[in-house]
């Protein structure tokens, strides 16, 4: 797994009458999503080394390996990916305007600091949620998963064969 998403984007992604697989497209329909009346929060406990966090969250990103989140042109870079560590990112169901002030800083830089952010790391995590099963992207790719969810890394769990170097 790369990774995987719950909340609104992974809703895109099962949404067949408009087929949303584009990431990008995705991103942008999820904004007015995360800020009209309509937006439905999944309540969902996320426990990292023992110690439960939760949360009522629109969106949920679990990756293999961090992302670097400082700001919206950095979305989707990864300074290694021989980490060997999980990485949760969570956009809280918070007022619309903080999920502004999140957007602001998104583009702006020091989204860490923003409210409505949460971003843990650890070896594994449980997610247990409101629901049973959880509509979800891995990878981008659409799944129903019974609930609760397990997440570990595997450090070098994954071998890449090369052909030899042309001479």
């Amino acid at each position: 797994m790369n990774n995987i998403s719950l909340g609104l984007y992974a809703s895109f992604v099962h949404d067949p009458a408009r087929k949303t697989r584009n990431r990008l497209v995705a991103l942008v329909r999820m904004l007015p999503a995360a800020l009209g009346r309509s937006r439905t929060p999944l309540g969902l406990s996320l426990e990292a080394e023992g110690r439960p966090e939760h949360h009522s969250a629109l969106f949920v990103l679990v990756a293999n390996n961090g992302y670097a989140m400082q700001n919206m042109a950095d979305l989707g870079q990864r300074e290694q990916l021989d980490e060997g560590r999980l990485h949760a990112y969570v956009i809280e169901a918070v007022s619309r305007r903080a999920l502004l002030g999140l957007l602001g800083r998104a583009v702006a830089g020091g989204l860490e600091r923003a409210e409505g952010w949460s971003e843990l790391a650890a070896d594994r995590f449980r997610l247990e949620a409101s629901r049973d099963h959880l509509h979800a992207a891995v990878d981008g790719e659409p799944v129903v998963l019974p609930a609760p969810l397990d997440f570990e890394v595997r450090p070098r769990g994954l071998r890449v064969l090369l052909p030899p170097p042309a001479v």
